[in-house]
């Protein structure tokens, strides 16, 4: 039988079937091989009890892609929620989530929630201005009082969207309003430091019509880029990407370098959006670095001399070879 993943809790994969949702396990081939499983995966179940509606997962089917942070499988595209007001908007945090997004090639849309609080037309200009040039669709709502719903509905059909950003911004608020029958746990934003707090625990897969899905995800805001290079982090900013750039060097940055062709583009981006690809690749540089001293030389068995190639010992035999030369000289002197 083929079903999906819609909730993983502790060692138990809820799975919705044909008959129904069933409680499955992991088989220990699965667990010894360490083949992870992820809400969203479509997955072949065996030995299924009718009886309990229990059985075991003998293997994923048909993954199309995986997103690490949040963790699910076979989405289509990725909501990010951020909040107007109560958590204040951080445009370095939504860059993050959007070359989060573009790492993984995958489409985001970005909601901004809590209209209700803050109507703000000035704030709300300025993310139009930084964010539609670049293509990105900008949809305004209020969970509270159920403004844009109807934009955004138009949106989900169709599709598995995974809603992602940081706690408090009214992920599951949100679920709420667009499912009528749906009643999520949430939770206030602090008082006292004005951020949110983790109301969501794990990813849950949920229908909102035919062939239509959101996953509603724990928040988060710490997402770092340790791990790529710095050239690679251009790819992920759309105004660097659309163009053939022709620098002077190839491993050129961008970010002042003798040469470089994106001086015409750096001066068009938004000062937030040129910060925040600054800020990522500080993090590249660190991984660079890193992963230079990590690094062993590799050691190959031949070398060149005098254009001819000659077999070359080691450096663990050749350490070994002192080794013993000198062990019979002390037998000698003995």
């Amino acid at each position: 039988m083929i079903g999906r993943v819609v909730k993983i809790f502790s060692d138990f994969y809820y799975v919705q079937t044909e008959l129904g949702l069933v409680e499955s396990k992991l088989r220990s081939v699965l667990k010894k091989g360490k083949q992870d499983i992820y809400t969203g995966d479509f997955v072949e179940l065996i030995q299924f009890d009718e009886k309990s509606m229990q059985a075991f997962i003998l293997k994923t089917v048909n993954r199309v892609n995986l997103i690490s942070k949040p963790k699910a499988a076979n989405v289509t595209q990725v909501i990010i929620v951020s909040a107007l007001k109560e958590p204040d908007l951080n445009f370095e945090q939504l860059d993050r989530y959007i070359a989060h997004c573009e790492y993984n090639k995958i489409t985001p849309v970005l909601c901004f929630n809590k209209e209700d609080i803050q109507d703000n037309d000035i704030l709300k200009q300025k993310i139009t201005d930084i964010y539609s040039p670049l293509g990105y669709k900008i949809i305004f709502t209020s969970a509270l009082k159920k403004t844009g719903l109807e934009e955004l509905k138009p949106v989900l059909f169709d599709n598995t969207s995974i809603l992602c950003g940081a706690s408090g911004v009214g992920k599951s608020s949100l679920i709420n309003a667009i499912l009528n029958n749906c009643k999520l746990k949430t939770k206030a934003v602090s008082d006292k430091n004005k951020k949110g707090t983790h109301t969501t625990r794990h990813c849950e897969l949920l229908k909102t019509d035919t062939n239509s899905y959101i996953v509603d995800t724990p928040g988060f805001s710490h997402l770092k880029f340790d791990f790529l290079l710095p050239y690679e982090v251009q790819k992920l900013f759309v105004e660097f990407s659309k163009y053939e750039l022709n620098c002077k060097f190839k491993d050129c940055l961008h970010t002042g370098e003798t040469g470089c062709s994106a001086v015409e583009i750096i001066e068009n981006m938004a000062e937030s959006r040129y910060q925040s690809y600054k800020k990522l690749l500080i993090e590249a540089k660190e991984y660079e670095k890193r992963i230079s001293k990590e690094s062993i030389k590799e050691e190959h068995n031949v070398k060149y001399n005098n254009n001819k190639i000659m077999t070359k010992i080691s450096n663990k035999k050749r350490n070994l070879s002192r080794k013993t030369a000198n062990q019979r000289l002390y037998k000698e002197e003995e």
